[in-house]
């Protein structure tokens, strides 16, 4: 975020922990290179891509 103010950035922190979940995710080394990869040839970033995926099999399985 260059070009913002120290607090622009601590707003959009606190926007971002009143309104998300985060969840962490541990990949064997190499693969997030490769994620990034998939997910750029989809045309859509790491967390959406991701993000898609979860909500596809939640519904395959009846759970989303």
């Amino acid at each position: 975020m260059s070009g913002v103010s120290k607090a622009q950035k601590e707003a959009v922190y606190r926007y971002v922990q009143k309104s998300y979940d985060r969840v962490v995710l541990t990949l064997a080394k190499g693969e997030r290179d490769k994620l990034k990869g998939v997910a750029a040839a989809a045309g859509e970033s790491v967390n959406g891509y991701i993000k898609r995926a979860i909500e596809e099999r939640m519904q395959r399985e009846g759970k989303g």
